[in-house]
């Protein structure tokens, strides 16, 4: 029987970095012994493989960036210290004062207040692209333009953009493409198939899968990721080798865990759209969802996250939370157990109400980043949280 692409690209892997032990042992070290004064030299001068020091170079962090690199289809990649250093290295590392960033409008919290208040700082400006208004994008790219910076899905939204025909737009005018994949991972998504020059994660989501450790990595081109390294040599946002190592492991069971995940977001997403205390329901292969044909198009499956508009507003968003019993109440998604959150009380608090207006986030918007658990005993919580409000 053959295996699937994915398991096949891993398997591959594993025999490569682990030639004695099941598991690749864990490096917890600063830094690494040389035999001799040439082979440290060498090391110094980038002319050996050897490690040097774990801020930079470690074979834990190696192993988990070489199979992400696999999964993605990546030549390169970095791994970083959180999800948002990935991102902010990605920004600093190839753009400079006098360049120009387009974006898509919607973004995570974090990274749209990087842009707006510390980007300018050091003469970087920014536009902002609607995701559903395509048409638009090429008169917003400037001559200065350096980077466009998606997210699909977008955080938290839901809204898909065409990664084909961004990019090549991209291409067109010569701007890096950077997208972050931490939505649909590379089960569902591999960007770089569609043209992406880079692609970032936070890997304290799917990729670790189960709340322990914070990690962020940055794939995509050789001569970009060269440039992301040195900056991160320098400054410093290193993954640990002990949070490498789970993200390595986790890696293993990421096909497996995204099958369930995305199967139960399915469900769930089917089984609201018509209750009578919601608005809406958004999952990326509901025939509703506005792009669900690019949707279809560049996803394997719809990923774990679904949203919903409560009818309620502010007020009944507070009240769903406060009366689910299963599900937790948390900053993070991507777990083994299901997650509720009230994006305009919490993630996107700090946007303006016009701001979170624009890019879709209304008060009674609620996200749910769907877990393990069986479907009906998620369906279950939810309803009974939805009938208290």
């Amino acid at each position: 029987m053959s295996q699937h692409p994915i398991t096949n690209a891993i398997r591959k892997q594993i025999d490569r970095t682990s030639e004695m032990e099941h598991s690749a042992p864990l490096f917890l070290t600063s830094s690494f012994c040389f035999d001799n004064a040439e082979d440290m030299r060498a090391a110094f001068a980038d002319e050996s493989d050897d490690n040097i020091y774990s801020r930079f170079s470690n074979p834990n962090v190696k192993e988990f960036v070489d199979r992400l690199c696999i999964l993605e289809g990546a030549e390169a990649g970095f791994a970083m210290a959180s999800g948002m250093s990935a991102i902010f290295a990605s920004f600093m590392a190839l753009m400079k004062h006098g360049d120009h960033l387009l974006s898509c409008n919607a973004v995570f919290g974090s990274t749209h207040t990087v842009i707006t208040k510390y980007l300018p700082k050091y003469g970087i400006d920014y536009s902002y692209l609607q995701v559903d208004k395509p048409n638009e994008w090429e008169a917003l790219i400037r001559p200065n333009t350096k980077m466009i910076y998606i997210e699909t899905p977008t955080n938290p939204g839901l809204d898909i953009i065409d990664i084909e025909a961004i990019s090549a737009l991209a291409k067109k005018h010569g701007i890096i493409l950077n997208v972050d994949n931490c939505f649909a991972t590379p089960v569902a998504q591999q960007p770089i198939a569609y043209g992406a020059d880079l692609v970032v994660h936070s890997a304290t989501k799917w990729l670790d899968g189960q709340g322990r450790v914070l990690g962020g990595v940055v794939v995509g081109k050789k001569e970009l990721i060269k440039e992301i390294y040195l900056f991160c040599r320098s400054t410093g946002p290193s993954l640990s080798p002990f949070n490498a190592w789970l993200l390595s492991k986790s890696i293993e069971t990421l096909d497996v865990r995204m099958e369930r995940h995305a199967s139960n977001a399915f469900y769930l997403a089917q089984a609201l759209e018509n209750h009578p205390q919601i608005n809406w329901v958004k999952y990326p292969f509901l025939l509703s969802h506005p792009q669900h044909a690019i949707a279809k198009k560049q996803m394997r499956d719809g990923g774990g996250i679904v949203c919903f508009e409560l009818k309620g507003g502010l007020d009944a968003g507070r009240k769903f939370l406060n009366s689910l019993g299963m599900l937790s109440l948390t900053a993070n998604l991507g777990d083994t157990r299901s997650i509720a959150s009230h994006p305009a009380s919490t993630t996107h608090a700090k946007l303006t109400e016009e701001e979170r207006q624009t890019v879709g986030i209304t008060p009674g918007l609620i996200r749910i980043s769907v877990g393990l658990e069986h479907k009906e005993d998620i369906l279950g919580d939810i309803k009974k949280a939805l009938d208290a409000i």
